[in-house]
């Protein structure tokens, strides 16, 4: 019964056609909601900047600057002037103005007040004028919000379908996010911060998924491609708001506000038959089927069609028998299922480790991108330009050499790479950009294959909720990433050794997990763990 399920869907959405105006519609309205993902995940970026500032010295601030600057305020290794120390003032000149004589150079103190520059920032509207700590923290109370939003996001899309679950994760992200714009306070921000992603942080998961299914096996690169592609403009889109609005307030409504009208898909996109079949609402996927054909002037089979037929009548029989027999055993939940398959269980913490690595890297590289030499807008837009050609070099080798080959070489040249980052000197500006963008290529190739592999690895009635533990420990990664500006401040080189040595763990793992290339989706626990038997069965055939 299974196999009919599995064979059926994937013949019915073949004989759709791969370009066909509803396949074309309901994938434009899903690359809405991951567009405006884009932005909100890394907004913090660009709302905690941080800008330039230096200790106030009030008996000299009404004097011209430069006249006393070099001898109030010391220079760190690199010949910028600290931003938290001072030395100690002792007197005031005869001639009302601060000069050499004027401060103590053999004793540094800590501010006691801070003077902003005119950029634009929370570190200046909150004052966290050396706070690091609370600046990355924004970032890190960000992504801890999603072990919520994303486990929780899961069951409330396999339970009561797709197409319920995003609208409503939609609606929390733009009531939370317009909310944070008004925030009066550190705490405040905070608040909403967390709240804001625990409440609507899974809307990208769920997009993904409804996409996944709907395409054929042989679509599914060329669909996750295309929605890494409009990731990757909604990245740049994001630097862009802000270098030109210059107030992250007005930036997050920019980036929030779109998302309410995304509530109203509850109205018109269309259910994952996938999911309907999963669930044995066979009815309502025929429907929806029928109606794609029309939309796509195509003509369902009757085999094709009566597989789907064949299928339901088999569920209302074993249904009405489940009825009668009351002493019958209960069929074990989904999630008993799982938990007893050590398979599944294996799949699951090894994917989970993958993805931590991914985004552990890939958010890692995004943040400390606006710390390197140069305009840290148009650094953040190369970091995140360098991800189009990593989508379509994915494109191009998934297809070809398979999901683990792709893996196994991009996580081992992105642990390769970082740790390179560690030797270069600092002086070589150019070559530390080619290799940064290089690091952020290889990943962005693995981080997209990761998607796709974990969808494929999974079966169709607890796919979401798997992909969202996965993306949920996931989550551990980038809760971890904002912190790691605070770990260049005592080993510059520190992020970059990290990020290499777990790529390089999440190498060895990768060959741990079966190849999927080109089969078909699993729709239960059993066909999961068969994955390795029907690729023998299809390489000996």
């Amino acid at each position: 019964m299974a196999d009919e399920t599995s064979i059926g869907m994937d013949e019915v959405i073949k004989e759709l056609g791969p370009f066909g105006k509803y396949n074309i519609v309901n994938y434009a309205l899903l690359l809405f909601p991951c567009y405006l993902a884009a932005m909100q995940a890394s907004g913090f970026n660009f709302e905690a900047l941080d800008i330039t500032y230096r200790c106030e010295i009030p008996q000299c601030e009404g004097v011209n600057v430069t006249q006393w600057i070099d001898f109030a305020i010391p220079k760190d290794a690199d010949g910028d002037y600290s931003k938290c120390k001072r030395y100690q003032f002792t007197q005031v000149i005869d001639n009302g103005t601060c000069g050499v004589d004027t401060f103590d150079g053999t004793v540094i103190q800590d501010c006691d007040g801070i003077v902003y520059s005119d950029e634009d920032s929370i570190v200046k509207d909150f004052n966290l004028g050396c706070q690091n700590w609370k600046r990355t923290l924004l970032g890190t109370i960000h992504n801890s919000g999603l072990f919520i939003s994303l486990p929780v996001t899961g069951l409330i899309s396999d339970k009561f379908g797709r197409k319920i679950a995003l609208p409503i994760a939609s609606l929390m992200n733009g009531l939370c996010g317009v909310a944070r714009s008004f925030s009066t306070s550190y705490t405040m921000m905070a608040i909403w911060e967390f709240s804001e992603a625990a409440l609507g942080g899974g809307a990208y998961t769920v997009a993904f998924v409804l996409a996944m299914e709907l395409v054929p096996p042989n679509g599914r690169v060329l669909g996750n491609t295309l929605i890494n592609f409009v990731y990757v403009i909604g990245l740049m889109t994001l630097a862009g708001l802000h270098w030109w609005l210059q107030d992250w307030r007005t930036m997050l409504r920019f980036m929030y506000i779109p998302a309410f009208p995304v509530f109203f898909y509850i109205y018109f996109l269309n259910e994952s038959p996938r999911w309907l079949l999963s669930q044995g609402k066979h009815k309502e996927a025929v429907e929806i089927l029928k109606r794609a054909a029309s939309v796509n002037k195509v003509v369902l089979s009757d085999h094709t069609l009566n597989s789907l037929k064949n299928v339901e009548c088999t569920r209302d029989i074993k249904s009405k028998s489940k009825i009668e027999h009351d002493d019958a055993i209960k069929e074990p939940s989904i999630f008993k299922k799982v938990i007893r398959s050590p398979e599944i269980r294996k799949r699951l913490v090894v994917c989970s480790y993958m993805w931590i690595t991914c985004t552990f890297v890939y958010y890692g590289l995004s943040i400390n991108s606006v710390s390197l030499a140069g305009n840290r807008y148009v650094n953040f837009m190369l970091v995140s330009f360098v991800e189009i050609p990593a989508n379509f070099v994915c494109f191009l080798v998934l297809d070809k050499f398979g999901r683990k080959k792709v893996l196994a070489v991009t996580y081992f040249l992105s642990a390769g790479l970082c740790i390179t980052l560690s030797f270069l000197p600092e002086g070589h500006k150019t070559w530390l950009l080619v290799v940064y963008l290089s690091g952020k290529f290889s990943i962005t190739v693995a981080y997209s294959s990761v998607y796709i592999y974990l969808s494929e690895l999974f079966p169709t009635n607890a796919r979401q909720s798997l992909v969202s533990v996965c993306s949920m420990m996931g989550r551990f990664g980038s809760v971890m990433a904002p912190m790691t500006p605070l770990l260049a401040l005592y080993y510059k080189n520190l992020p970059a050794i990290f990020f290499g040595g777990m790529a390089l763990l999440a190498t060895l793992l990768v060959f741990t997990l079966p190849e999927t290339i080109n089969l078909p989706l699993p729709d239960t626990i059993e066909e999961a763990e068969n994955i390795s038997w029907v690729r023998k069965k299809m390489n000996t055939a």
